[in-house]
Formats: structure tokens, sequence, C-alpha cells
């Protein structure tokens, strides 16, 4: 049990010791279960009372500091090779012993939400990875999320370590773990998972402010940032709750009984399917609350049982009533719905299901293609079908003209703390830069999505600001190409996840970095997809060649050059591995070809040795292709012989 007299900040053995408190008898025991980082030097820092003297003992090796006049103290170790467990004790005024500690590779994981999805969220795919999870030596560190705006921040915001075992797995991001499990199958060495990641962030929050130095437009920003008034008077919150006073009242929620009340009697209902968006079943254009109401037959065998409803995904947000009580809600459109049901709501024959949807943009309501059924450990009901829905609410349409004004006139900024520059990596970063770490692993894009011709400048400041904090100029950087997503497009067309992709190929430009391409591993109607084994161990696979140094294919085909002959084009690549293949047997779809115009249609595409031959009767002087060119493309089947897709690309 930790003592309310000691702070300890497990992370990066950092141990904080109060000042005043008398000596304690008895020491303060911690089962910590961190990782360190192997053939690095060992730096064990914390704070004290001024001018206190520390003793650290750490295998066998003893070292002293005394505090400075602000507390801060530090001791240095030497190299450790693998392995452990070992046991750290730190004395002052009090003394603290922490155990179980590892000598391993140490990984930073960052990124925003397809970083942070734990394996819990994704239980049903991965329900035997976490059954048969037995790898106490793999552990996990979740950073609880912090923004500062002021600058890189020293200290910690508590957390702890999570070991690979059974449902203690679940809190581990998926991604990563799949990461560590592959590698540690491999070699054998502890691994460690720092994640530092949140969800719906954009790079530039991510970046330091050492990576932007040549941003002009970004050190503006983070000046203005450092001034409290400013951003009090700029804030999120400010604007927000002047836009809420102004939206009228829920319907559902006003009357005299609410729309979700179990005696509530509906009158003039209109009869709607799920899944499916409103606007597709004959509601144009609406943005606010729609109420969805309908009668469920339950078995005699479900009568007062613990069960589980799984909504699939809703657009935007959700409150879920299972007669009359409430049972769960979700505040945003992206996550999988899964509720727990208590044993005293559901009974045999009729109940009363009631779904309040809140939707601010867009099309409005129920993801196809997803779960929606509610179950207990025997059985399981449909929750697809007809329904019956009544509007509860309208919002008034947003006025989109009024954000792209040219009066000269300066455009307020709104400031949300997690979307600013510097602020995330100064709140989850910073604080773990005197730790040694192996390498680092990014998933994140998705909300950059929107803006891509800026990605590639930040991708170098994000790379090149973490390298420099770290003093490692040659830090590994190991990063996901954003999957397929949306609606399949089966006419060429301009992607703006296209060009992020583009974006992010570029930034592949030396020996110590490496894309995964995920082209493959997406789902049209999910921004989160399930398939998040595959994209760790394509990372995996990268750092057993650029960091373990293993000669071996890691990568599908990369665009290299191209050269046009005649009335063709041929592509050449690299990372073609045993050979240019098709992974469906088929001819190679998914490109296209146009002239000078750059009026793009689609091409006839053949493989010839190690080279793609493109062309079309349509285009009898061409000068560009471009492949898998689509937010969600309809069949990119370019693959090496090692199972590896291709990434998109266009010729230049």
């Amino acid at each position: 049990m930790k003592s309310s007299k000691v702070l300890v900040a497990l992370i990066v053995i950092m141990c904080s010791f109060t000042t005043g408190i008398s000596q304690v008898t008895l020491p303060e025991i911690i089962r910590d279960s961190m990782v360190i980082q192997r053939n690095a030097k060992i730096t064990i820092w914390g704070w004290a009372s001024p001018s206190e003297r520390i003793t650290a003992t750490f295998n066998g090796k003893q070292r002293k500091a005394t505090a400075n006049n602000q507390g801060d103290w530090r001791v240095e170790f030497p190299k450790m090779k693998a392995g452990g467990p070992y046991t750290l004790k730190i004395s002052g005024k009090n003394e603290i012993i922490l155990e179980d500690i590892l000598i391993g590779d140490v990984w930073l994981c960052s990124g925003q939400s397809n970083m942070v999805h734990q394996m819990d969220i994704h239980d049903v795919t991965y329900a035997e990875d976490i059954t048969n999870a037995n790898y106490p030596e793999i552990r996990h560190f979740k950073v609880p999320q912090k923004t500062d705006l002021w600058g890189p921040s020293k200290h910690l915001n508590g957390g702890s370590w999570e070991v690979a075992i059974s449902n203690e797995v679940r809190p581990f991001s998926a991604v990563a773990y799949f990461f560590a499990r592959k590698l540690y199958k491999k070699y054998g060495i502890p691994i460690g998972l720092i994640n530092a990641s949140v969800g719906g962030t954009p790079i530039e929050a991510w970046i330091n402010e050492e990576g932007y130095q040549d941003f002009e437009d970004k050190l503006k920003i983070i000046k203005e940032n450092k001034d409290t008034a400013f951003v009090n008077s700029h804030s999120r919150n400010k604007f927000s709750n002047n836009q809420q006073s102004q939206k009228p009242k829920d319907k559902g929620l006003i009357g005299e009984t609410p729309w979700y009340d179990i005696s509530f009697k509906p009158k003039n209902w209109r009869r709607i399917n799920i899944p499916g968006y409103w606007e597709d079943q004959g509601a144009r254009d609406l943005n606010g609350v729609v109420w969805y109401r309908k009668e469920i037959n339950l078995p005699q065998s479900m009568n007062s049982k613990e069960a589980t409803v799984f909504l699939g995904r809703i657009v935007d947000a959700d409150e879920l009533y299972i007669n009359g009580e409430k049972v769960g809600n979700t505040t945003y459109q992206y996550p999988q719905r899964r509720y727990d049901v208590p044993s005293n709501i559901l009974k045999s024959g009729k109940n009363t299901f009631v779904i309040r949807v809140t939707n601010n943009y867009g099309k409005g309501g129920f993801v196809p293609d997803k779960p929606y059924y509610v179950f207990t450990d025997k059985d399981t009901v449909d929750l697809k079908g007809y329904w019956q829905y009544k509007v509860g609410e309208v919002y008034p349409p947003v006025d989109f003209s009024s954000f792209s004004k040219n009066d000269n006139k300066p455009q307020e900024r709104t400031i949300n703390p997690q979307n600013e520059p510097t602020a995330l990596y100064n709140g989850m970063v910073a604080p773990y830069i005197q730790l040694p770490i192996k390498g680092v692993l990014w998933y994140q894009g998705e909300s950059n999505a929107g803006r891509p011709e800026e990605y590639l400048d930040l991708m170098h400041a994000l790379i090149n600001g973490w390298r420099g904090a770290y003093k490692n100029p040659e830090l590994p950087f190991i990063y996901a190409q954003l999957p397929n997503f949306g609606d399949v497009t089966y006419s060429p067309t301009e992607s703006n996840w296209a060009r992020l992709r583009e974006a992010q190929l570029k930034a592949w430009d030396d020996a110590n970095i490496a894309m995964t391409v995920n082209i493959d591993l997406g789902e049209w109607n999910d921004i989160h997809p399930d398939n998040k084994k595959d994209v760790g161990e394509r990372m995996a696979l990268a750092a057993q060649n650029i960091v373990y140094g293993e000669d071996l294919v890691y990568s599908g085909p990369i665009y290299e050059s191209s050269q046009v002959k005649d009335d063709k084009i041929v592509i050449s690549f690299s990372h073609i591995g045993g050979g240019l293949i098709t992974n469906d047997g088929e001819t190679l779809d998914s490109f296209e070809i146009a002239g000078e115009d750059k009026n793009f249609v689609w091409a006839k595409a053949k493989i010839e040795g190690d080279k793609v031959i493109v062309w079309s009767d349509k285009v009898t002087n061409p000068k560009y292709v471009r492949y898998a060119w689509a937010d969600n493309p309809y069949n990119p089947n370019l693959y090496n012989k090692e199972g590896l897709p291709a990434s998109p690309f266009r010729t230049e």
C-alpha cells in the first residue's frame, strides 16, 4: 500500500521525498513491474527536500546524491544487459523499494485513437489472444492524458505498469501489444511499452517547440498560448457554452413524461430501419436529436439476467434506455457501442428499448455492417429491423461561409488545449525524455486528413524534434500509413486520405525510419478497424530490420520511379521481395492514367518481371499514373510474394 507521505512516479523511477517528513521506520515496498532500456545508462532522478541526501542501490551498486536548492537530484548507474527482475532501493528521510524491474527494450508508442485502442475494445476479435496471454515480461504503461501550453512538463500525472497476463492485457494498446508479442517471441527480450496517445488529436499537438523552428505561424501560436489571459478568452468552453445556450430544448426531455419513460405513450412516430442513416430514410438534412423506440420480445431464459447490448456504431452520440432505465451512453461517433445491462432490467416478454441519438453534422444514425443485438450467456436476440422514430430537436443550420470569409479581418481562434501546438508533447512526452528508449511507434493522421498538404513538413518536425529532445539523431521511428476508410469510389477521384498517405510515404527518408502499409486493413464504415494485429505485427517486422538488423522483407512494393515508353508508363519499385504478384490471382486493379491534362481514367496494368506496365487506349500520350488513389480504393491488389501490399502512390 502506498504511503500518503511519499509520492512515487513509477514510470521513470522518479521518487519524490516530501519536504519535512521524518524518517519512516518501515520501507515502502512497491511491486512496480517497470522495464528499463538495456545497453543504456540508467538514470534515476526525482525530488526531495533541499540539501537532502539520497542513496540509491540497484543491482549491487550504490550511488549517492544531494538534492539542490530546488530539491532536484539525479544519479546514474552503468549500462546493463537484458534481464531481471531487479530491485531498486532509494533512501532519504524515508525509504522506497521498487521490485520486479526488468531490463529490456522500451518503445514509446504515440499518436491518436488507433494507438489508444485497447485490447478490451476489440475483445470479440481477440478473445483468444486475451485468454491465452501469458507474457509477464511484456509490460505497458498508459500515460494519463495531460496538456501543457506553457512548456515541457517535468512532473508525471499518475499511471501504473500493467503486465501481459490474461485479462491484465485488456488495457494494453492493441497495436502495441501485437508489436511487442511478435518481438518477444522472436528475441525473448523484455518489452516495455510507454503509451502516450490521445484520440482525435492532430500531429501538431505532439511536436515539441524545437521541432517548430521553421514554422513562424506555429511559433506565434505557441507564444500566444503561454499567455493565460489570452487562452482563457479564446477557450473552446467559452464558445461552446455560448452556442449551447442558443440551442432549443429536446422535446423528448422537456415534456411531462420523458420519451424514455416506461409510462410514455408514443403518438405519431414514423418507421425507420436499424442500421441505417436517417438521411437515407426520408429525413433530409437533419441535424439534431432523434429518438428510436421498439418493443423487443425476450425469452423467459433472459428474465432478470445480466446481458450485453451491441449497438454497432452510432453517429454521433447516443443514450440507451431499457424499460425506462439508462444503461449506457457514448458522447461521440467512433467507439463501438457495448453496454452492460444489470440483472434487474430485462424481463421475459416485451421490453421497451429507447435510443436517443444526437447528430451535429452530416448523416446521422446507425452505421451499417455492424453488430446490433442483445445477448446473455446463452441467448441472443437481434435488434436489427424496423423501429419507430421521432425528432426531439432540430439544430439550426451551420453557416459555413463564416469560416471562409475573406474580408481581410483576422478570424478569432478557438483554443482546445489538446489540439494546440506542443500541448500533448509538453504534458505527455516531455516528462519521459530522460528515459532511454529503443524507438518510437507512431499511428496518427486521421485528424490531419483534411489538411494533407501540411503533413510532410509536420512529420519531419515531429521526427527531428523528438530526436533532438532525446539527443539521438538516429532514434528509430516506425509509423503506420493510414488504412482504407470511407465509401468505396468506382471512378477516379481526388482524395485527401490518399494525399496524406503520400505525405507519410515521402516522410520515409532515412534508414532509421520505416512505414508500414495498411491499405488492406481498414473498414469502410469504421475509422477504428478491428484488425490491430496485422498493423502491430507489420511494425514489428519493420523493427526486426531497421532496429534489430535482420535481413528480411518488411514492406510491400514502394514506388521508386517511372518512365514513359511510347503509349505506356513503366513503373519501378523497391521492396519487391521475392517478386511482384496480385494477391487475388486476378489482373492488376486500382491503377489510373492521365495525359498532360491530368484527367485520370482507369488503366490497364500488368506485371513484367519487377516492373508494372500501365496504359489505356483512351490516353495516347500518357504522363501520369496513380495507384490506389482514394479514401477507400476498390481493389488494390499489388503485393510482393511475402504477402505485403504496395503503398498507394502517384508519379510526379
